[in-house]
């Protein structure tokens, strides 16, 4: 029975890390060149209830994969609480258009963002969230790029 519930996991792990390849892990979350606060503070839940870049509160957050994501309420902390995978942007924040090329940069605008198919995408400039969004097959050469450019981060060379 045992070994049975073992299997079940290791085909549940599998399916989870293949169909979130884009998220990040401990490490590899963008938080900017000072502190410890993904997407420069601003509430990653807001770009899909708000449909808006909104900042957050420091006096209203939470810690995942070791960084504080911080909200603009309650109601939104509780939402990214319960199912972080489902607000958490891509490539752990980094630009997703600059992934699309095989690098990375720190440096994102929380107000160059796009959602494509339920996942946010943020970016460096309006120029970089207008390419991702409209140049075809650029999500699947960042889905491509991001487990080389993550093992990087994750050895602190990129």
């Amino acid at each position: 029975m045992t070994q049975y519930l073992n299997k079940i996991a290791f085909v549940i792990l599998t399916l989870s890390a293949i169909q979130f390849s884009g998220l990040a892990s401990a490490g590899e979350v963008n938080k900017g060149y000072f502190g410890n606060v993904a997407i420069k503070g601003y509430d990653p839940v807001a770009y899909f209830t708000e449909q808006r870049a909104v900042k957050g509160s420091e006096n209203i957050s939470h810690s995942w994969l070791g960084t504080e994501w911080q909200f603009t309420n309650e109601t939104h902390k509780d939402l990214f609480t319960a199912n972080p995978i489902k607000y958490a942007p891509q490539y752990g924040g980094h630009c997703s258009d600059g992934v699309s090329y095989g690098s990375t940069t720190t440096n994102i605008d929380p107000q160059a963002w796009r959602i494509i198919e339920g996942k946010l995408y943020l970016n460096y400039d309006q120029g970089a969230a207008i390419e991702i969004e409209e140049i075809e097959g650029q999500i699947e050469r960042a889905e491509e790029n991001w487990p080389e450019i993550r093992s990087r981060l994750l050895a602190g060379s990129d």
